[in-house]
């Protein structure tokens, strides 16, 4: 059985979008396909394990928020 889910990260700009997108790329390659589209950020992940599905995709929220945490800080 192949699990398939796709996940959507709507940003406020496009910069802060490729700002995510690119420090997420190097760690998520060979594990979900990524796509920018000015400020939004479309992940999918595709597996054949459901404990590797969701440990794929909390990596991924959690890691997306260490790196939104520090856009705010850096804005600040």
């Amino acid at each position: 059985m192949i699990i398939k889910g796709e996940i959507n990260f709507k940003y406020a700009t496009s910069d802060d979008a490729e700002v995510v997108y690119e420090a997420l790329e190097v760690d998520n390659e060979n594990y979900l396909k990524s796509r920018l589209d000015q400020n939004l950020i479309t992940y999918t992940i595709h597996s054949e394990k459901l404990g590797t599905f969701l440990a794929t995709i909390d990596d991924l929220i959690a890691s997306e928020i260490v790196v939104e945490k520090i856009i705010d800080k850096t804005k600040q």
